[in-house]
């Protein structure tokens, strides 16, 4: 039978009897979704008051759970030229920024959106304006304070994906603090997980995976993000296969701006030095993206990505993996990112779609 339920009267195995919104367009749970605890606390963090709900008997014809947000935006971008030099040192005060902001969290501070939102817009508009620079942001982190650096690349990085797939400039912008504030929760994670120098074992992983909750929960009063952007921030862990956290999502019922988040962090992730691990080539962690994790990333996203920090073209110097320095003489339709390169020190060309073990590192002006 159909009642309607406060959010604190729920109780796991009961069904939604309609779809969910809290100020986004599309639903944030669909009808007919079984509610677990975790379900609950979504709830909780939306600000959800009441739904209606039905318990029922035989589950076996239950309709598969599906979501689907959708994408907003209230900001105005500005563009401001600066150089290498500047950029670099306003990147560094803003690490320095949210270093200070993360300490207040772990001492059991609610974030200050306004802040946050202070020093991260500013530099989000000058690395969308010479987006050549986004190459740099893995030489700009260093390991030792690797999850304050990810937390303001992650930012960047989805602010300007979302700008080259067209969307409009205020969406970026709020994507960009979305990103910043992504891993907020990591504060609710214990320091000697967050520290540690080796590969963390399961029970350790399981606790890392409760970070976006915790975010979720440390941002829902701010009028600052839309909610489908803290959405967004809930989900940025999830694949579309289906592989990823908190709930396993899948295909349609990740946002969009869920996935640009996902590429971003995980473009960082991987072309960042970390204490356990080696920083990889920007351009060969675009081809694992869309070779070795095809399936679980949005192809338009990573091409997005991929014409933002691999635009490649003939006559461009380029340094490669084993220290060879190059110029660039035949880009494959193919394989853009393996292209034929003329070494500098014989004269020799290498094609790098036939020499996998070698990919470019960078650019050389």
């Amino acid at each position: 039978m159909e009642v309607y339920k406060t959010v604190s009267e729920l109780r796991a195995g009961i069904f939604l009897k309609e779809d969910v919104y809290s100020k986004t367009n599309y639903p944030i749970m669909r009808e007919n979704t079984e509610l677990t605890l975790e379900h609950i606390e979504i709830l909780h963090a939306f600000g959800v008051n009441g739904v209606k709900v039905e318990e029922r008997v035989n589950q076996q014809d239950i309709p598969e759970l599906e979501q689907s947000p959708s994408v907003n935006a209230d900001e105005v971008l500005e563009n401001i030229p600066v150089s290498i030099h500047q950029l670099r040192k306003e990147y560094n005060e803003a690490v320095r920024s949210y270093k200070r902001e993360f300490s207040h969290w772990r001492a059991g501070q609610r974030p200050d959106v306004p802040k946050v939102r202070e020093f991260i817009i500013p530099l989000v508009k000058k690395f969308i304006k010479q987006k050549k620079m986004l190459t740099m942001l893995n030489d700009f982190s260093n390991p030792e304070e690797y999850i304050y650096h990810h937390s303001i690349a992650v930012g960047i990085l989805a602010a300007a994906i979302s700008s080259q797939m067209g969307y409009e400039k205020g969406d970026a912008l709020q994507l960009g603090l979305a990103g910043v504030l992504a891993d907020c929760g990591m504060a609710k994670i214990s320091p000697t997980i967050l520290e540690k120098t080796a590969f963390l074992t399961k029970d350790e992983y399981n606790e890392i995976k409760k970070h976006t909750l915790f975010s979720v929960k440390m941002i829902q009063d701010t009028p600052l993000l839309r909610q489908d952007m803290k959405l967004a921030i809930l989900q940025h862990h999830e694949r579309l296969d289906g592989s990823g956290y908190p709930r396993g999502e899948k295909m349609d019922t990740i946002s969009e701006y869920s996935q640009i988040l996902a590429v971003a962090d995980v473009f960082h992730a991987m072309t960042s030095e970390r204490l356990y691990r080696m920083k990889q080539s920007p351009y060969k962690v675009i081809e694992l993206i869309k070779e070795e994790e095809f399936g679980k990333f949005n192809i338009k996203v990573v091409d997005a990505l991929l014409r933002l920090v691999g635009n490649l073209s003939i006559g461009m110097r380029v340094k490669l993996t084993n220290g060879e320095i190059g110029e660039i003489m035949f880009i494959h339709r193919d394989s853009p990112l393996r292209p034929m390169i003329k070494k500098q020190s014989d004269g020799v060309i290498i094609d790098l779609a036939t020499n996998r073990d070698v990919a470019i590192l960078k650019t050389i002006e």
